[in-house]
């Protein structure tokens, strides 16, 4: 990885810019840092001025190359996270390809094209050159402290976040202090002298299923099962259980693809009981479970402070992008 960025940042090994503004999100590490709901997040702030598309790799999916979501498309086409944005947002394009400059490529050839493209998992996508770079590191596994594979769970050297242009620690703590906030800033700023700044995950007070909605404190006095299959499951896991140890929970590994097995196992647990699962979850089980079984606890993303400093530096990005093409 540390000769691939060097040929990169020489010239030698090309990347391709592209006319229209794009932006992408990733990590140094393996995962965990919460991407998906980032992307949620700039999909909300972007969506009612630009036309906007996503493109992912489509990371577990059953097909190869280019795919544009359309009202026919299967969670098994496009993968889980990219099938949750054309689900949650129908009015965005949507698409994956494993190759990004051929997929932004193809986005640009559509009749309506995108104005604004969102790069989902990309920082160590070089042969895409965006126009800005989002990078993620979680709270609680802070790149500054993680090591490469397989000493730690880096994907490359810390060293990385040089081509960052922004840093955004996530999975905060709501009552994070401003002392301990500038104490990582220092520590992260060692790598990058990017903007850093600190978002924390919210939980909706509602489950939803694919027939009704629930308040979560209305299943203090209820047993349910709890099904996960992320990546650092334990957040949502205490957040559904609240201290109610009548929950049972069963966990997968991430990106899991849920077999008839799988599905037999979640049944027989559940023994009839209400079965709660994550947002990306349950764009695998739906229609595999009993729709009236079946709840999902949406997220979101949201800032600690300086929320709207961050967003105006999206906002100009594209704005200086559209003014210079």
């Amino acid at each position: 990885m540390a000769v691939r960025n060097y040929f990169f940042d020489k010239g030698w090994l090309a990347s391709t810019s592209f006319p229209v503004p794009v932006i992408a999100v990733g990590n140094l590490s393996m995962g965990g840092t919460g991407k998906s709901p980032q992307i949620e997040y700039l999909i909300r702030l972007l969506q009612e001025r630009y036309a906007l598309a996503t493109l992912s790799r489509g990371y577990g999916r059953k097909t190869k190359g280019f795919v544009l979501a359309t009202a026919q498309t299967k969670m098994s086409d496009l993968g889980d996270e990219p099938f949750q944005f054309h689900s949650k947002f129908p009015e965005i394009t949507v698409a994956v390809d494993e190759n990004r400059v051929e997929g932004i490529t193809n986005l640009l050839q559509l009749d309506k094209s995108p104005e604004v493209i969102l790069l989902d998992d990309a920082y160590q996508h070089r042969k895409v050159k965006a126009d800005y770079y989002i990078l993620l590191t979680a709270y609680d596994e802070l790149y500054v402290n993680d090591w490469v594979v397989p000493v730690g769970n880096l994907r490359e050297t810390r060293a990385g976040a040089k081509r960052s242009d922004v840093v955004v620690v996530t999975k905060c703590p709501v009552d994070l202090s401003h002392k301990e906030m500038n104490a990582i800033t220092t520590r992260i700023n060692k790598y990058t002298d990017s903007p850093v700044f600190f978002s924390t995950v919210t939980y909706d007070e509602k489950l939803y299923s694919k027939e009704a909605s629930i308040l979560l404190n209305d299943l203090v006095k209820e047993s349910c099962l709890i099904v996960a299959g992320i990546a650092k499951p334990q957040p949502f896991v205490d957040y559904i259980k609240q201290g109610n140890d009548g929950h049972e929970v069963l966990l997968f590994p991430d990106h899991h693809n849920f077999s008839e097995n799988d599905i037999t196992t979640i049944l027989v647990r559940a023994k009839g009981r209400k079965i709660i699962t994550t947002e990306k979850d349950y764009v695998r089980l739906q229609n595999r479970l009993p729709a009236e079984q079946l709840y999902y606890q949406p997220i979101k993303t949201e800032f600690l402070e300086r929320q709207e400093d961050f967003d105006q530096l999206i906002l100009e990005v594209i704005q200086n992008k559209k003014a210079t093409s």
